[in-house]
């Protein structure tokens, strides 16, 4: 059996990643949100259609 090693990376080195939302029909980064909007996407809470519709 092997072992996995994570490759060790440098935050220099690292890419940012950008983070896409769906807003009013069309895709729009969210690093483009004004404060407010922003910080609205941040409280954003994830659900599941499978989990909701067991409850």
């Amino acid at each position: 059996m092997t072992v996995f090693e994570e490759p060790k990376v440098d935050n220099e080195e690292r890419q940012k990643c950008e983070v896409w939302t769906r807003v009013m029909g069309y895709y729009r980064p969210t690093s483009a949100f004004n404060k407010g909007k922003q910080s609205e996407f941040k409280d954003r809470k994830c659900y599941s259609e499978d989990k909701a519709a067991t409850k």
